[in-house]
């Protein structure tokens, strides 16, 4: 249940972050005014999904020891590459996707002590 409720909290964070990205680049070309700006349902959706991603991430912390529940949160950043590589089309160099697999690798070892 534990890594499901990090699961949960990752993907949660990770819509919130790709929700943040639509929101700038829906901006762009827009007036500087922030009437507009607050009106985007992207930036909403980025609130909202931060917001439960929060109160999982504090699930998580009654369930697991900090020092383990925290660095599973690294999963996070194999979800945004594969994100900024297959939906946005950024460019990911060899090293990047070195570290992402050292990433996986360390959640794995986490994963087993859990």
């Amino acid at each position: 249940m534990s890594l499901l409720l990090v699961l949960a909290a990752c993907l949660l964070t990770c819509l919130g972050q790709i929700a943040q990205k639509n929101a700038v680049e829906n901006w762009r070309g827009q007036p500087s005014g922030w009437g507009e700006k607050l009106r985007s349902p992207w930036l909403w959706l980025a609130i909202a999904a931060l917001g439960a991603g929060l109160l999982v991430w504090l699930l998580v912390l009654q369930r697991l020891e900090v020092g383990v529940a925290y660095p599973m949160l690294s999963l996070n950043f194999v979800l945004i590459t594969l994100i900024a590589r297959f939906v946005f089309h950024e460019p990911i160099d060899r090293r990047h996707w070195l570290g992402v697999a050292l990433v996986i690798g360390g959640v794995i070892l986490l994963g087993l002590h859990t």
